[in-house]
């Protein structure tokens, strides 16, 4: 087949697919050394063999022995197998076994040839495989959506709860009493009490995708407000040691240690599979590992067992009917569905864009700088979400306190508040110097003087509202910080709109002079948050327009929470 097919350019190139060698018998050496050198010439020009992708996405499948061929059979190269099919790496060798057992006692070649791949891999290939097996059948409303048409016959083959592991020795970080969760987990990379946090890739992997499903619902469950759900769960984002990990090369690390090996430790916690869980405690290494499904978001991944359009049916079907509960039960998985998991969304858009939201957060440093309004207004009473009778500014520090933990420790980060509450007041003061987030200063870190400098936010009633100056000046003093490698950002949060101040100017005024001093080579996006109704939305979109950057609008005041989560996640590329 053509050397590009089955190939995923992410990929390494894929591996020659090795048929069984058997000494030849006495007196035939010479002519069976001949026939193989015809061989070895017509696998190097035609590629008859089908090839194994060999990475983390997608890895050969063992094949049990099967009865020695004949010398005759042995010299002779394999035709074209009549059934492939692609399997999710775990539950491949199950599918392999089955297959090999379809062939009749003395035939060297398989009929049916199975890869183990990642679905995401499987579904960027071209062409289809005849049967696929992935280890969700969110997969199949994927490729569905992609024209691909594939048809299930009966249930699932097998299914599997999703799990948070780790090392036994870090056991009551994650695990407090034997019970995981995603939020334990949010807060221990937070906090900094795990070595590391790993998650596999969520656009190309189960475990990736389901994982990023179940952490988002599990933060939605305590946050009404999505912008903060959404928020919550980058926070564990941006505290991830690696956001495409491959939980079976992290189990084979820690098996390759042993007890006194302290780097196995550093890695960490991850979601895996039970059934890959099961298997390594099974197999009794010397790092022992502990965890369970996370109380606040079980999810199963599930086996389908798909046929394409125009595969061959009877192989198929004979293919399906050798696949038994035993055998899969034997290899960890279970035979039901876990009561109670949670059930992903019919329409695969949402998983998917949640995944890539996720996926595209930029790893890259940030350098931010916290334009807040200190004006009068920002006192003016309001009722929040609960009821409460509270002010902008109480939402602000509530909402500000929590939000100072969710910049990832290579930001490095300023903060300005802007109001004149005399004639002669300056625009703007600075609260909190720039610099990395969590390097010392005057006693305590960065993050630390962000929270407190926000927790005692006190905007001076009759404060004008020098909007257009500081904006001017924080973007001009970030244009000199800008870097390669780094991604700059201003971040004005406003209620109101540019007066009051002897730095008033006009709108045609202040972007001219917003963009005269533009580098295209050092940009400084302006992410504006309009709180209220009050704020000028069609300012904050103007600069948002002229710097490349985003104006949000968080139009009842007791959505200022959800404006900073939107900040957050347009400044982090989402």
């Amino acid at each position: 087949m053509p050397e590009n097919e089955w190939s995923d350019p992410r990929l390494p190139e894929p591996l020659e697919w090795s048929q069984p060698h058997h000494d030849p018998p006495p007196g035939r050496g010479r002519a069976l050394l001949a026939a193989a050198v015809v061989v070895l010439v017509l696998l190097a020009a035609g590629g008859i063999a089908w090839r194994l992708m060999s990475n983390r996405s997608a890895t050969p499948v063992a094949e049990p022995s099967a009865p020695p061929p004949t010398a005759e059979q042995t010299a002779l190269p394999c035709p074209e197998p009549k059934l492939r099919v692609a399997a999710a790496p775990e539950i491949a060798p199950v599918i392999q076994k089955a297959a090999t057992g379809l062939s009749r006692a003395g035939q060297r070649c398989s009929e049916v040839a199975v890869q183990a791949t990642e679905p995401g891999a499987v579904l960027a290939a071209a062409p289809q495989p005849d049967v696929w097996v992935p280890s969700s059948s969110v997969w199949l409303a994927a490729a569905k959506s992609r024209g691909a048409t594939y048809t299930t016959a009966g249930g699932p083959l097998a299914w599997s709860p999703l799990v948070i592991a780790g090392p036994e020795a870090i056991g009551s970080l994650f695990a407090p009493n034997g019970a995981p969760s995603w939020s334990t987990l949010v807060q221990g990379a937070i906090q900094k009490r795990l070595p590391a946090v790993r998650m596999p890739d969520a656009t190309t992997t189960t475990t990736g995708l389901l994982s990023v499903f179940a952490l988002g619902q599990a933060t939605a469950r305590t946050n009404p407000d999505a912008g903060i759900a959404q928020l919550q769960a980058l926070t564990l984002r941006s505290r991830l040691e690696s956001a495409a990990a491959d939980p079976a090369a992290l189990l084979r690390q820690m098996a390759a240690e042993t007890e006194q090996t302290a780097a196995t430790y550093q890695v960490g916690v991850f979601p895996t599979t039970e059934q890959q869980f099961l298997a390594y405690q099974k197999a009794d290494h010397a790092v022992r590992i502990v965890g369970g499904a996370p109380a606040d978001g079980q999810v199963d991944a599930d086996y389908p067992y798909a046929v394409r359009k125009g595969a061959p049916a009877d192989l198929s079907a004979r293919l399906r009917e050798a696949i038994t509960t035993q055998a899969l039960t034997e290899a960890g998985f279970r035979p039901v569905a876990t009561k109670g998991a949670l059930r992903p969304p019919a329409d695969p858009a949402a998983l998917f864009d949640a995944a890539r939201q996720w996926s595209a957060y930029q790893s890259v440093a940030f350098q931010v700088l916290l334009l807040i309004d200190a004006s009068g207004s920002m006192n003016e009473k309001i009722t929040d979400r609960a009821g409460r009778s509270v002010t902008k500014a109480s939402l602000l520090r509530e909402s500000g306190a929590s939000a100072a933990q969710l910049f990832g420790d290579d930001t490095s980060l300023g903060m300005w508040f802007f109001g004149t509450p005399s004639a002669n007041s300056p625009a703007h003061t600075e609260e909190v110097p720039f610099g990395g987030l969590d390097a010392s200063a005057d006693g305590k870190t960065r993050r630390d003087q962000l929270a407190a400098k926000i927790g005692g936010y006190k905007p001076v009633a009759n404060s004008g509202t020098p909007l257009y100056q500081t904006v001017l000046d924080g973007v001009t003093e970030m244009r000199e910080r800008a870097a390669p490698g780094t991604a700059t950002v201003v971040v004005v949060l406003t209620d109101g709109s540019d007066g009051g101040t002897r730095f008033k100017m006009s709108d045609a005024d202040f972007l001219k002079r917003l963009t005269a001093g533009a580098d295209p080579a050092r940009p400084v996006p302006v992410i504006a948050v309009g709180y209220g109704p009050g704020a000028n939305m069609p300012a904050l979109q103007g600069m948002a327009k002229a710097t490349g950057g985003r104006a949000i609008a968080a139009k009842n005041p007791a959505d200022l929470a959800a404006g900073i989560a939107a900040a957050f996640l347009a400044a982090h590329g989402s």
